[in-house]
């Protein structure tokens, strides 16, 4: 009997260790988040304004193993975009992976220009709208990134606590992509990215 306590125990004490863990490596890489609006010369934020970036909480049920299946597509597209431009993306493959006891497929896509920009060939990305759009996230949807390396053996891992907001979300004038149709989740995302509360950001500068 004791055994057994204490393998529960153990047990018990190793999996709230292992959320522990996970819920500090998101809250590191949303300080990384918000760094790069600083780094980025283009950003539609200052120091003062990512006070107005808000998460949900990390959640590791919006970790999903998704089966990825390669799509060769050498044509490509035109994905229209925030600000009425169009913008060339290839379909690189689709993942499909059970959330909330629902089949789900999304599209993965690679940027033309990109791909032929040194050092970004292997950037691929995930749009993606959900359920959560104009009441708790930004109604143009959110991103996904990925690069070549984060498919493997057919698997990719798509950790919904990592979505995040367009710059279209913040300001005007960007030139952010449109998830397409076959992108929109029929179920409530609520992990990544809310909507930014520029009001707060506001009372936060003065």
């Amino acid at each position: 009997m004791r055994q057994l306590f204490f393998l529960v125990a153990l047990f018990t004490w190793s999996a709230s260790l292992q959320a522990q863990t996970y819920e500090r490596s998101i809250e590191v890489h949303r300080q990384q988040y918000k760094l790069e609006f600083l780094e980025d010369t283009n950003s539609p934020l200052k120091a003062k304004d990512t006070a107005g970036l808000r998460f949900y909480p990390p959640h590791p049920g919006y970790i999903v193993n998704a089966q990825f299946t390669p799509i060769k597509d050498t044509v490509g597209f035109d994905m229209h975009t925030h600000s009425g431009v169009t913008k060339r993306y290839f379909v690189y493959g689709k993942v499909e992976f059970t959330l909330m006891k629902q089949a789900c497929t999304l599209y993965v896509y690679q940027s033309k220009s990109l791909r032929e920009k040194s050092g970004f060939e292997d950037y691929l990305f995930i749009p993606f709208t959900d359920e959560t759009n104009y009441k708790e996230t930004f109604g143009g949807g959110r991103y996904l990134d990925f690069r070549f390396k984060d498919i493997y053996d057919g698997k990719m891992t798509i950790d919904f606590n990592k979505a995040h907001n367009p710059y279209c979300a913040y300001k005007g004038g960007y030139t952010c992509p449109i998830p397409p149709k076959e992108n929109d989740l029929k179920i409530a995302i609520q992990a990544g990215e809310k909507l930014f509360d520029d009001q707060h950001a506001k009372r936060r500068s003065k």
